[in-house]
């Protein structure tokens, strides 16, 4: 089944310092989970600081608990939002 995860860093509550200390962990646990196939494609976000990752998972319960041990959200210097993908019907038979 395949996800869209937003990350959203709190920048309300921490500094940047905090997130430079965690992000070379979160790249390379990312890195893994993309070779992993886990992770599909992964972007920045343009409109505030976190990121956009298209997922493969077997489903939401297994998902959260792969971005739950994420360096970022152990941490808590980032909220993580799974949205649950299905086909587009656009391209099926009519």
């Amino acid at each position: 089944m395949q996800f869209m995860v937003l990350s959203r860093r709190r920048t309300e509550l921490y500094q940047e310092a905090d997130f430079d200390a965690v992000i070379p962990a979160e790249t390379r646990q990312v890195r893994q989970l993309y070779a992993d196939g886990v992770v599909r494609q992964i972007w920045l976000r343009a409109d505030l600081p976190g990121a956009c990752f298209l997922v493969e998972a077997p489903d939401e319960d297994s998902l959260r608990s792969t971005v739950d041990e994420l360096p970022m959200a152990r941490s808590g210097l980032s909220e993580f939002t799974i949205i649950p993908l299905r086909p587009y019907r656009g391209f099926g038979p009519r």
